[in-house]
């Protein structure tokens, strides 16, 4: 698959600075936010710094240390929320996967009990 990637999406705004956001974490190749439409009392989104567009992309394109340093972050974000309890990680890819934001993001939830994750549908 080719991958065009949109450098106005609103991830790419908030990277360079032009819509602000509530960081929670930030390292050389990651960013970590929360998220203004939160589903659950923690929402966290954790993008990577680099222009790719789904997980299957990030996962195919970025460098080592880029994987490295998203995975690191996510484990910083959970240890500084405090989710000890539990969360979910969820990452929706393009059309069929409802992604809202063409830039690879890995939605954090957690603070309560988030029932079972698909309900019904097949």
């Amino acid at each position: 698959m080719k991958y065009v990637y949109d450098d106005q999406n609103i991830f790419a705004k908030i990277l360079r600075g032009e819509i602000p956001n509530q960081t929670v974490f930030e390292n050389a190749h990651t960013l970590a936010f929360r998220d203004i439409n939160a589903q659950a009392p923690v929402h966290i989104l954790v993008i990577p710094k680099g222009p790719y567009m789904s997980l299957d992309h990030f996962a195919r394109d970025a460098s080592d240390d880029e994987l490295v340093g998203f995975m690191k972050a996510v484990a910083e974000v959970c240890r500084l929320e405090g989710v000890d309890a539990g969360f979910r990680a969820v990452a929706n890819s393009r059309e069929d996967g409802v992604q809202d934001v063409p830039h690879y993001h890995l939605h954090i939830l957690a603070g309560r009990n988030l029932g079972p994750m698909l309900v019904g549908q097949t």
